[in-house]
């Protein structure tokens, strides 16, 4: 079985089933009866084949999904037991092995350092692996429904649904505020600065009703380049204030009164990862992050 999920996460990676064979030193028709013999099993086509090679189906998608997760599983179960039987003798379990993690930039700069720090402060053994993911489409939350990550941190509650059966969790709840050249007379009179990570869907109703807000005449790559453009004088934004960690003096920030809008930051992970004992001392250590 486990050399079944290989070979469709191979053929998935790689693109084509002779790239998949000499990945995990096969032959080629071995990799086509492995493939074929899984679409009979699942009763679905799995790959589009074609003479550039093999892209999953909508089927093949879903099913690398779990063959990752299922391969993940089969390493956290030899870590976890070879750490219990080191630590029999003490009556504590050592953790150790990769924890594979993916966030939003301005969560990994600014949730993730002093978790992890303690993390590895009390577990040496684990080896985190971070990786930063654009907060569009499938998002963190994509990595780890697709099995590349074990935890991802995400916005939650946005017009992007979380697939169903993954487990989430808040841990921030961040207020936006306008974001402006210090010392600006009149702010709201700026240009909008915006970029496409921004997470208008969350306060979509809140942007509506504010008459003020013109439509965005700047977009920028990420909420750093905003805040320096911000910094320069050319124009106005409305932020959360995790993006605001990295603002100088240059920047000005104005709270949007009590009705402002708010966005959740949060854990999301399989039920599986969420059962294993790194999984949840990261989680623990995120809960005592102080926002």
């Amino acid at each position: 079985m486990p050399q079944e999920l290989r070979v469709l996460v191979a053929v998935a990676e790689t693109g084509g089933f002779s790239a998949a064979a000499a990945r995990l030193g096969l032959t080629q028709s071995a990799v086509s009866h492995s493939v074929r013999g899984s679409e009979a099993k699942l009763g679905a086509v799995l790959f589009e084949r074609g003479r550039t090679g093999a892209s999953p189906t909508p089927a093949g998608e879903r099913a690398v999904g779990h063959a990752r997760r299922i391969l993940r599983l089969y390493e956290v179960m030899g870590v976890e037991a070879r750490a219990a039987a080191r630590g029999s003798g003490s009556g504590r379990d050592e953790l150790a092995g990769v924890l594979r993690i993916a966030a939003f930039r301005s969560a990994a700069l600014h949730l993730l350092p002093p978790a992890l720090e303690r993390l590895t402060a009390r577990h040496p053994g684990i080896r985190p692996e971070v990786r930063v993911v654009r907060e569009l489409g499938a998002g963190a939350a994509g990595e780890v429904a697709a099995g590349r990550a074990d935890l991802g941190i995400a916005t939650l509650g946005g017009s992007q649904d979380v697939e169903p059966g993954l487990l989430t969790g808040v841990l921030v709840e961040e207020a936006y505020a306008l974001v402006h050249p210090a010392g600006h007379p009149d702010p709201k009179a700026l240009p909008l600065l915006d970029w496409d990570e921004n997470c208008g869907s969350y306060t979509r109703a809140w942007w509506r009703a504010q008459d003020w807000i013109p439509r965005a005449t700047v977009k920028a790559e990420d909420d750093a380049m905003v805040l320096t453009m911000v910094g320069r004088g050319l124009g106005m934004a409305i932020m959360p204030e995790l993006s605001l960690r990295e603002a100088t003096d240059a920047v000005g920030i104005t709270g949007l009164g009590p009705g402002r809008p708010v966005r959740q930051v949060g854990y999301v992970t399989t039920p599986e990862s969420a059962a294993t004992l790194s999984v949840r001392a990261l989680i623990r250590e995120l809960r005592s992050v102080k926002a």
